[in-house]
């Protein structure tokens, strides 16, 4: 952009950005997990994993905490008939489990840099198969956690 002498020039620069994102859930207690990945965090994609998941517990049921984005709330989302949906209050992601086990992950990689996002995505799929199960469970069986998931599992059942 040319502009006259002494004048900054204002303009819009977008950065071209490749992402992709992992949608999870884990059980606490078992340290069992479950995650898929996600070309965009939209309520469509998590319709699918929603549907994917669903499929994946088979007979069991689910309470499935989360958090209050749009694509967890939107009004076309169908949920399937065992999952079990509860929303955490608004900015408290300390009390979601699965935000520990991403916390956790992302920890792997600090100060890394990646020429390409593949090798992001591998190093993610990488540290993710790495997880025993007792790890998972405890990064996210906080007590805190547990009794809240289980206060607002009776008032589900009570409602």
């Amino acid at each position: 952009m040319i502009t006259a002498r002494g004048v900054k020039p204002v303009v819009r620069v977008q950065w071209p950005r490749k992402a992709f994102w992992l949608y999870g859930v884990v059980e606490p207690t078992s340290g069992w997990h479950f995650c898929q990945e996600y070309p965009h965090l939209n309520s469509e994609n998590f319709q699918k994993f929603l549907d994917v998941l669903s499929q994946e517990l088979g007979s069991d049921m689910a309470l499935m905490q989360m958090d209050q984005a749009s694509a967890h709330q939107a009004l076309a989302l169908s949920c399937p008939e065992n999952i079990i949906p509860i929303f955490q209050p608004s900015h408290s992601p300390q009390l979601n489990p699965m935000e520990r086990l991403w916390e956790f992950i992302k920890r792997q990689f600090k100060g890394e840099s990646f020429s390409h996002l593949d090798q992001l995505r591998q190093g993610v799929q990488h540290e993710l198969a790495q997880l025993s199960s007792e790890v998972i469970s405890s990064l996210t069986s906080y007590n805190f956690i547990l009794e809240a998931l289980f206060h607002q599992a009776l008032f589900c059942a009570a409602s």
